[in-house]
């Protein structure tokens, strides 16, 4: 039985939209305890600063669901997780192969640029997959509107530097369509 005005035109139920308002508010509140200074915690100011940071909280949150409304489909963790252990461990590895070249005295680089073909649509997927991969030591996203893919930096092009950047962006289209993005999978 469906009961009349349980679901908006979006079809977003009302509860998932009164979750993901509980839930970016409070990740925003997170953020604003964050931000505050230590010295800040005293009982006489942690009355200001909280009542600031919940009304900039909520304001924030009300305004990310208008610009980033909540999707009809449940959210699945398991690409994001997946994509998250992969981050870590490359971000691991990549450090350590950073670290003993920089103190290696021969410092054994071959640096250059390399253009990584994308499956990625321009904009944000294409800006946000260049900003995470520039998370790993030894490679840097230079470019991420070029109509052939993505420039990178990379500080060894020895290295198949290449292959992992696939891998990952096949990991980053996993996430993008488990969680209702559109990324477009046909190669540019």
């Amino acid at each position: 039985m469906r009961i009349a005005g349980c679901e908006r035109r979006d079809g977003v139920k009302p509860m998932r939209r009164s979750v993901s308002f509980a839930v970016r508010s409070l990740l925003l509140f997170g953020f604003w305890l964050l931000l505050l200074q230590p010295e800040s915690w005293s009982i006489a100011v942690i009355g200001v600063d909280w009542a600031v940071g919940g009304v900039a909280s909520l304001g924030a949150a009300l305004l990310s669901l208008r610009l980033l409304p909540t999707s009809s489909q449940a959210p699945r963790p398991w690409p994001l997780l997946r994509f998250g252990l992969r981050f870590l461990t490359q971000s691991l590895i990549a450090g350590v192969d950073v670290a003993r070249r920089a103190l290696d005295p021969r410092l054994p680089l071959d640096p250059g640029l390399l253009c990584q073909p994308t499956g990625l649509p321009r904009g944000t997927a294409r800006a946000l997959f260049g900003a995470a991969a520039s998370q790993v030591p030894g490679t840097l996203a230079v470019a991420v509107d070029d109509d052939d893919g993505l420039l990178f930096h990379c500080l060894d092009r020895g290295r198949d530097v290449a292959a992992g950047l696939a891998t990952d962006e096949a990991l980053f289209l996993r996430i993008a369509r488990a969680n209702g993005g559109t990324a477009r999978v046909a190669r540019s």
